[in-house]
């Protein structure tokens, strides 16, 4: 059974079989001269295999006594042990990892044996689009899932879709209601999703996001794109750091287009938000998705320690979904392109890659297009950028909430940045 990695270079030469132990190691046989060995006969590198069997496999023994694994979908039996197909390379440093999927890889195929039962994870913006797949994809795989929406008569109908195209159990898919233009509903829905994971959180995908939209203020008087894309949810994941344990993932949604932000006036206003006088839909989505990025690095500082990883990831270019739902104009020109663009299955890849996939454990800070990372904008990597804008967040969250939860962060960052 061959390596889901493998290439050229990892073939095996004639005469060499590839073995494994129970407790997760890869050994390699000479068939001619009985030789073995724990290193790659050709790279010269060692391997590791899960300690657990694959999803959907287990084993026996025969009559023989021999070892055999069992695929109990198909009923199909082996002697090759399928953890085999998930071998990686031993990794010297956290970010020594090959590129395993690409923009044409789907949720599902990242996800391929990978059992999630016992895992718990919530994700915004999942009754439709990206975030509808992201759910469905964990649920297929065993994850217990929170859909966190506005729209809880959608968030049912998308429970019912899931069941009946995963055979996900319904009690395992669970409905709360959450309004990003309302940091009063964000506290109460994070006070509720405290109370419903009492222990832990294994996933937070916050992937909710409005794009297009012309001038509008939230409640809380802030332009709508900045609040629903990024402050929200930046006070949101905040607010659930008492949930997120060592191994936890937080994943924010991002896009390619926060190569295109513009900061000017940001600093000197000490506000996120665009004003109305100088308002542009597109820069006010491009800013929050900038800042969707340079939250995560600060976070994934924050929580580093802890053992919680926080990484961005952009979906794809031009995905049709309904966020292009606000202008006739956005909603033709995605039309246009949709022949062209990823499929919903292809644009969640990357974030069940970032939300998942083995070799990224302890991997922190990192941004990924393509279910592999990438460099992001020069600017996202200024490590005094990213805390002045995020001490200009927080600030913006305390003048209109109780600083309580948050009052640790406001005390390093505003004296750090001077806000």
């Amino acid at each position: 059974m061959h390596n889901i990695d493998s290439d050229s270079e990892d073939e095996l030469p004639a005469g060499w079989e590839e073995k494994s132990t129970q407790d997760g190691n890869v050994y390699y046989v000479n068939t001619v001269s009985k030789k073995t060995q724990l290193t790659h006969p050709r790279t010269g590198r060692k391997k590791v295999i899960p300690f657990e069997l694959p999803f959907g496999w287990s084993k026996s023994v025969d009559a023989e006594g021999k070892t055999i694994y069992i695929q109990r979908e198909t009923g199909n039996r082996t002697y090759v042990d399928p953890r085999l197909a998930f071998a990686k390379e031993a990794k010297e440093h956290v970010h020594d990892f090959r590129q395993r999927f690409d923009g044409s890889s789907t949720a599902f195929q990242v996800l391929h044996g990978v059992d999630l039962s016992g895992k718990y994870a919530l994700v915004t913006g999942s009754n439709s689009g990206i975030g509808y797949e992201t759910a469905k994809s964990l649920a297929r795989h065993g994850c217990s899932v929170l859909l966190a929406n506005r729209n809880m008569e959608a968030t049912q109908q998308a429970i019912k879709r899931i069941v009946k195209e995963t055979n996900a159990s319904e009690d395992d898919l669970k409905s709360i209601y959450l309004d990003l233009a309302s940091l009063q509903s964000v506290r109460k829905c994070a006070l509720a999703v405290k109370a419903l994971f009492s222990d832990h959180l294994d996933m937070l995908i916050l992937n909710a996001g409005v794009f297009g939209l012309p001038y509008t203020e939230t409640e809380d008087n802030i332009e709508t794109t900045c609040q629903v894309n990024h402050l929200s949810h930046m006070y949101f994941a905040i607010l659930l750091e008492p949930l997120l344990k060592k191994g936890s993932r937080v994943i924010f949604v991002s896009s390619e287009s926060h190569r295109f932000a513009s900061l000017k006036n940001v600093f000197l206003l000490q506000n996120l938000a665009l004003p109305r006088d100088s308002y542009s839909s597109m820069m006010a989505y491009n800013n929050s998705k900038f800042y969707n990025i340079v939250t995560a690095k600060v976070l994934s500082e924050e929580w580093r320690a802890k053992g919680v990883t926080v990484n961005a990831v952009h979906p794809g270019n031009m995905v049709f979904t309904n966020l292009s739902k606000s202008w006739w104009l956005y909603r033709l020109a995605f039309l246009l392109v949709r022949p062209f663009t990823k499929s919903l299955q292809q644009a969640a890849a990357t974030t069940i890659y970032a939300a998942t996939a083995g070799e990224l454990d302890d991997v922190t800070g990192l941004y990924f297009n393509n279910c592999f990372y990438c460099e992001e904008n020069f600017l996202a990597r200024d490590q005094n950028l990213a805390h002045e804008l995020f001490a200009i967040s927080l600030k913006m969250i305390a003048d209109r909430m109780n600083t309580d939860y948050i009052q640790r962060y406001i005390n390093k960052y505003t004296y750090i940045c001077n806000v």
